[in-house]
């Protein structure tokens, strides 16, 4: 039960390595969070979680390497998290800039291709803003954590109504 098929220090390395990766790729993958996940996108994390978890474990399916494997994702959290705070740089490297997809009530339609949203999409958001068009407002950002900030020309606008709603790049 708790006799480990490969060493402690291979399940570390490979946990560490497959942890990396993901979150190198989820990098790119984009602005959403998960709740705002579509189908597709649940999809390609379960699919991903499925074809990782042999990477991770090799021949191991002891209940010790089970708690190696978690130990170890749970202390690279936490010191990504650290370094995030710590380092700048690592910051830059792990966190998307905001970008502004609407000034001045138009569109940015070569930014929004380039984020992977429509505009519809930020439309529907805007709605939930309180704002009916992207004419009547000065400025609209896709802010790092993926939420549609929205500062409306008439500043009584939307005032009680926030949500966050998330995007993503596609492609």
């Amino acid at each position: 039960m708790f006799g480990f098929a490969e060493s402690a220090q291979a399940l570390v390395l490979r946990c560490a390595a497959i942890y990396l990766i993901l979150l190198l790729g989820l990098r790119l993958f984009g602005k959403r969070e998960v709740g705002q996940f579509t189908l597709f996108d649940l999809v390609f994390v379960l699919l991903v979680a499925n074809a990782v978890q042999p990477a991770m474990t090799g021949p191991d399916n002891s209940l010790g390497g089970g708690f190696v494997i978690i130990a170890t994702l749970l202390l690279l959290n936490f010191a990504v998290s650290r370094l995030r705070v710590r380092f700048p740089v690592v910051e830059r490297l792990l966190e998307s800039k905001s970008v502004v997809v609407a000034q001045d009530g138009t569109w940015r339609h070569d930014v929004l291709q380039r984020e992977g949203i429509t505009a519809d999409e930020c439309s529907a958001t805007l709605r939930e803003h309180g704002v009916s068009s992207v004419e009547e407002t000065t400025l609209v950002v896709l802010e790092a954590d993926g939420s549609l900030s929205v500062v409306p020309k008439d500043r009584d606008v939307g005032r009680g109504r926030r949500r966050r709603v998330r995007f993503i790049k596609r492609g």
